[in-house]
């Protein structure tokens, strides 16, 4: 039986968690179709197309999926699901949203966030906060599956895949979509960056931040938090990094002023490269940076930016 991957994208193009998931989905046994669910996002579907490893591409281009809202959803993929053995996502916020309800409606166990694909029933998953691996095996014919799509490489693009029309299931009319405040900004979004610069507590004051962001911006990195410095109110929720909050694995991470909690090492551990400053010798932070600075951030941070300006950044 087949997999049945369900994009994640903004009806322009499709997410960098998706071109990632579709690595794990085309592990799972079968041919890996990818349903582009949304409205006027045709051009995602041939993104989609063109990703190693995409068999199909069902295109289900109808305005009630324009926001992927999570009952529209779930009628759309019930309705195709006998021909799939596993339904899958990325576990993104729209995928932990409709993927508990499509496992629902489909009487199936849903395995979240998993991390490696063993065989077509046999999945990793972190559990207690990443400081375990759990392995689960599924003996039902079918499942639902989350996949952390940070744990995974980005899938090619030497794929010729067919793109087929799908048509859009009964409108449940549970809910709608009323509006949406985004946060915007120049920067990379926080979970597809590259480069990622975080603050925690020992920054004091949102007033402070600043200092990271010229930092940030000199790198063309993204600016994320410990949630100790979003509960402190310095920075919005959007910031946080961690198991509560958005999990991260860019090429570098530069924490600073954070201590290091098992719950944001949660989510950043697997980042390439990890960058600690911190004036606190214990901080928990350096059992996993692979560079570590014992300075205060109130100094360092300054003379960072002045050496990347020095190099040209």
């Amino acid at each position: 039986m087949n997999t049945l991957l369900i994009a994640e994208h903004n009806n322009e193009t499709l997410a960098d968690a998706t071109v990632k998931a579709v690595t794990a989905a085309a592990q799972m046994g079968g041919e890996c179709h990818v349903l582009v669910a949304g409205s006027g996002c045709a051009a995602v579907a041939d993104q989609a197309a063109k990703l190693d490893g995409v068999a199909k591409v069902l295109l289900a281009d109808d305005g009630q999926y324009e926001k992927q809202l999570a009952e529209p959803m779930a009628a759309l993929v019930v309705g195709m699901a006998d021909n799939y053995a596993t339904i899958a996502s990325p576990a993104s916020t729209n995928g932990k949203n409709f993927m508990p309800r499509i496992a629902a409606l489909l009487d199936c166990s849903q395995i979240s966030d998993i991390t490696a694909v063993i065989d077509a029933n046999s999945f990793e998953r972190p559990i207690y906060a990443g400081n375990a691996i759990q392995t689960v095996k599924v003996t039902e014919a079918k499942k639902a599956v989350t996949i952390r799509s940070t744990a995974f490489q980005a899938a090619g693009n030497g794929g010729s895949a067919s793109v087929e029309a799908a048509g859009a299931a009964d409108n449940p009319g549970l809910s709608e979509f009323v509006n949406e405040e985004l946060t915007k900004s120049d920067r990379p979004e926080l979970t597809s960056a590259k480069v990622v610069v975080s603050g925690g507590r020992g920054m004091q004051s949102g007033d402070n931040f600043p200092m990271l962001e010229k930092v940030a911006d000199k790198l063309g990195a993204a600016v994320g938090a410990s949630r100790a410095a979003v509960d402190a109110g310095f920075v919005p929720n959007d910031y946080q990094v961690g198991q509560t909050g958005k999990v991260v694995a860019p090429e570098l991470y530069i924490a600073v002023g954070i201590s290091g909690a098992i719950q944001h090492l949660a989510g950043m551990k697997d980042s390439k490269v990890i960058v600690a400053i911190n004036k606190d010798e214990e901080a928990p932070i350096f059992q996993v940076a692979d560079y570590g600075l014992v300075a205060d951030l109130f100094t360092a941070v300054p003379e960072l930016e002045e050496e990347l300006g020095k190099a040209g950044l």
